[in-house]
């Protein structure tokens, strides 16, 4: 592992799960870890729940934009957290992975979204400590 970690989040859209989770991520973590988001088959826009749900806590993620996954994504990143995606993901030897199930936010209202974000950030929490308790 680099100085900085790398966080990839990889879900099939790019538009609730890893957006949020990168989002909690960007903001736990400081710039102290790099993170980035990608998904298997991503959608054309963030969803607007996911989006809502993260607004209630002051982060923005309207103008995040769901980016497919490459090989060089993963490559990059020190740890991947696949959210549903299942063996679309590449695998490198190395690596760390984490495979978080999650309920997905896809057509959900915010109300269903919010228990999701709970989740996420509680999980983001844990990996912040994690990475920069490694560094200490």
């Amino acid at each position: 592992m680099t100085d900085t970690p790398e966080v990839l989040f990889v879900c099939v859209h790019n538009a609730g799960r890893s957006q949020l989770a990168a989002a909690l991520l960007r903001h736990y973590s400081l710039g102290r870890i790099a993170v980035r988001s990608a998904g298997s088959e991503p959608a054309e826009k963030v969803n607007p729940a996911a989006a809502e749900a993260l607004a209630e806590w002051g982060l923005d993620i309207t103008d995040q934009v769901p980016v497919k996954l490459s090989t060089a994504d993963v490559a990059a990143a020190d740890v991947v957290i696949t959210m549903g995606c299942g063996d679309t993901c590449p695998v490198f030897p190395g690596k760390r992975y984490l495979d978080w199930q999650l309920d997905d936010p896809a057509g959900k209202p915010v109300e269903e979204v919010r228990p999701i974000r709970d989740d996420i950030d509680r999980r983001v929490r844990t990996l912040v400590s994690e990475l920069l308790d490694a560094r200490a």
